[in-house]
């Protein structure tokens, strides 16, 4: 209808989760610790998968 919006636009925001953390959240620490830790493991995990992935059913 004329001049009628859309109700639906605004069930979206867009937004980056990486804006919304402050810079010295403690999160970021942990973030940094986990992905330390899974480098670390990096190799082992790799064993564990295919490397020409799998098949599909």
């Amino acid at each position: 209808m004329r001049g009628q919006l859309d109700p639906q636009s605004s069930m979206f925001h867009y937004f980056s989760a990486e804006s919304r953390v402050p810079t010295d959240h403690p999160l970021r620490g942990v973030k940094t610790l986990a992905e330390r830790a899974l480098g670390a493991i990096s190799s082992e995990l790799d064993a564990l998968y295919s490397s020409t992935g799998r098949p599909s059913i």
